[in-house]
């Protein structure tokens, strides 16, 4: 059989078999771990001692042997023994990424995903040189702020920075162009192809970012990690954000009440936003008052003590056309705000998840009339709602026949009742999650796995499986996770 099946046959068979099988692959023969390699797209290598030198050989050795590469992900950790942290990781970081612009495939790289280490500016210019396709890069950086080498990737849509600073750093201004040389302020004075962008670490006195936000007029996606400023001033911030159409705030408390109300103000293509632990009540208000975009149909807020009632009712009003709405550990929201809203969306949403909301377990009946109201409901997630049971649980399934995908982790007080009336309910079920759900029990997780027609996807604790629920799982195709 070996000798029967042609090189380009057998590469065709590799790309389509899940990662997990690449150690069997290699046992075959060399023949068989050569071909692997030659196919093979992506590359994912965690550095655990990089400081010995034996392990550089051996990288320049792997990347050669994959000619095809066109996504590496590094991670680079360092060794508690070291002496000179800062010192051996920058010398390993160089010498990494030295072997990766002087390696066979350097040329055919579209993505590159190196961490947690800073990454030297003459290690990127480098990069740049041998890496002309790159389209993706994500990378850490030290202070100051020096982002003019983005010019030097023409085909970069991606750019993902984790700004990291050592304990001296001091907070000294910079000017809000800082880094851009006259070069760049000049004859390179261009419009950024950038599509996405993500900073994480950004502190409050930090510029050199505006110049950046000046040239990316074709950005689609921007996410703020963690961040105490935006690293210039508002007024180039808003040249950006015309085209957006997804925005991130996670951790941006400090910065978040200024970026939503530009957001509202510039934001006309706006589709989807997420605000993650951070925020202000007067601020979230303000912007579901005077948000411009017409095309907001998905939200996902994480806000333990800001989001409210008033705030839904807004919603209710502005939104109407959502279809997909996620509140997680929302604290203060009530079942008559819920219910307002339901009823203003329930002709488009397809989407809600209410996850770990006291709401759901403190107020009776109201997942039976949100059920009613959300008949187009696709996805539910009611995920870490402990005291959730399964009356209240039964009486919402009754209405959403069109689920497919469900998710009731971590629901504790779900007993096997819940599961069997999902089977009689969700005739189109393809996903579920019922992990660290104590009160569903193994015979009722096989009988839903051996009469549910629809299902492709099941998370659930191993120990919970019987030998016949394997067996159906394996002969339906359903993935066990």
């Amino acid at each position: 059989m070996d000798n029967i099946l042609c090189d380009e046959l057998l590469q065709e068979i590799f790309l389509k078999l899940p990662s997990s099988s690449s150690s069997s692959i290699s046992l075959v023969s060399k023949r068989w771990l050569h071909l692997y390699r030659s196919s093979k797209l992506t590359l994912s290598l965690r550095f655990n001692n990089p400081h010995h030198h034996h392990h550089f050989f051996s990288f320049i050795s792997l990347l050669n042997q994959h000619p095809s590469l066109s996504s590496l992900s590094l991670l680079l950790l360092s060794s508690s023994t070291t002496t000179t942290p800062t010192t051996t990781t920058t010398t390993t970081t160089s010498l990494l990424l030295s072997a990766i612009s002087s390696c066979s495939s350097s040329s055919k790289l579209l993505s590159l995903n190196f961490s947690p280490a800073p990454v030297p500016l003459s290690s990127i210019v480098s990069l740049s040189n041998s890496c002309t396709r790159l389209r993706s890069l994500s990378i850490t950086l030290s202070k100051p702020i020096f982002l003019d080498w983005v010019l030097f990737f023409p085909c970069l849509k991606q750019l993902s920075i984790v700004f990291s600073y050592d304990d001296d750093d001091d907070d000294d201004h910079h000017d809000d162009d800082a880094g851009c040389s006259e070069e760049v302020n000049g004859r390179f004075d261009k419009e950024l192809n950038l599509e996405t962008i993500c900073f994480e670490g950004i502190r409050r006195d930090d510029m050199g970012i505006g110049w950046l936000w000046k040239r990316c007029k074709s950005l689609k996606n921007l996410k703020l990690l963690s961040c105490q400023g935006i690293g210039s001033s508002y007024s180039s911030f808003v040249h950006c954000l015309q085209g957006i159409q997804q925005i991130e705030l996670k951790t941006c408390r400090t910065v978040v009440d200024e970026v939503l109300s530009e957001i509202a103000r510039y934001c006309i293509s706006l589709e989807s936003l997420l605000v993650h632990d951070g925020g202000s009540r007067q601020g979230l208000l303000h912007f579901f008052s005077t948000c411009t975009s017409k095309y907001l149909h998905k939200l996902d807020f994480r806000l333990p003590m800001d989001l409210q009632n008033n705030h839904l009712f807004v919603m209710a009003m502005n939104f109407r056309g959502l279809s997909s709405l996620r509140l997680q550990s929302c604290c203060f929201v009530t079942g008559e705000g819920l219910k307002a809203l339901g009823m203003a969306v329930s002709n488009g949403l397809e989407e809600l998840a209410l996850i770990n909301c006291d709401v759901v377990e403190r107020e009776k009946g109201l997942l039976a009339t949100l059920g009613q109201h959300l008949r187009q409901l696709r996805k539910l997630d009611l995920s870490h709602n402990e005291l959730l049971f399964d009356k209240d649980f039964i009486s919402m399934l009754v209405s959403c026949i069109h689920l497919v995908d469900l998710k009731v982790r971590g629901c504790k007080g779900l007993t096997s009742v819940a599961l069997i009336s999902m089977l009689r309910s969700c005739k189109r079920l393809e996903n579920l999650d019922i992990m660290l759900c104590l009160g569903i029990q193994s015979d009722a997780i096989e009988l839903f796995v051996k009469n549910c027609s629809s299902l492709t996807r099941l998370e659930v604790e191993g120990s919970k499986l019987s030998d016949a629920a394997k067996i159906w799982a394996s002969d339906k195709f359903i993935e066990i996770v």
